[in-house]
C-alpha cells in the first residue's frame, strides 16, 4: 500500500555533546550507533509507528547487523545532521541506511546500515505483522 505522506527518509539534527567526544576531541566511535537508532527511531515515528508501539504488542527489534564507516571527525558542539533511510523490509527484518553530515559545512562525517529482526519476548524469530509491513513498506515506497 502506498502512503506518500510518509517519508522514506528523515532528517534530524544533533549537536554533538562534550560527554561524546574521546580525549582527542572527537566523538567516539561507539557514539555512532546511537545517532542511527535516534534517526531510524524517528523515521519510524514520522511514518506513524512507534518503537514503543511494537513493544506493547509483544514485538521487539534487535539488531542483528550494524555496519559504520568514518569519513572525518565529527567534534563538541558541531551540528550534524542524521538522514535515515528505510532500505528494505522484509518478513522478519528491516534495513535502514545512514548519512551523517556536519551541518555547517556538508562534510559526510559516516555512513552506515543496520538490519533489524524481529523476535517475540522469548526471543522466538517471528514475522513482522502485516500492518506493521505495510506501513514500513508506505514509508519505503513514497
Amino acid at each position: 500500500m502506498h502512503q506518500p505522506d510518509q517519508p522514506s527518509t528523515c532528517d534530524i539534527e544533533v549537536r554533538v555533546r562534550y560527554a561524546e567526544v574521546d580525549q582527542m576531541g572527537v566523538v567516539h566511535h561507539s557514539r555512532y550507533l546511537e545517532y542511527f537508532e535516534m534517526g531510524r527511531t524517528e523515521l519510524l515515528r514520522q511514518g506513524g509507528v512507534s518503537y514503543r508501539q511494537w513493544e506493547q504488542r509483544g514485538i521487539l527489534l534487535v539488531v542483528v547487523r550494524a555496519s559504520v564507516s568514518y569519513h572525518a571527525p565529527a567534534r563538541y558542539d558541531d551540528l550534524l545532521v542524521i538522514t535515515t533511510t528505510l532500505d528494505r523490509v522484509g518478513g522478519v527484518k528491516i534495513e535502514h541506511g545512514y548519512k551523517l553530515t556536519r551541518k555547517d559545512d556538508g562534510v559526510l562525517v559516516a555512513s552506515g546500515s543496520t538490519t533489524l529482526g524481529c523476535i517475540d519476548r522469548s526471543g522466538k524469530i517471528v514475522p513482522l505483522p502485516p500492518e506493521i509491513t505495510g506501513r514500513m513498506k508506505g514509508l519505503r515506497d513514497s
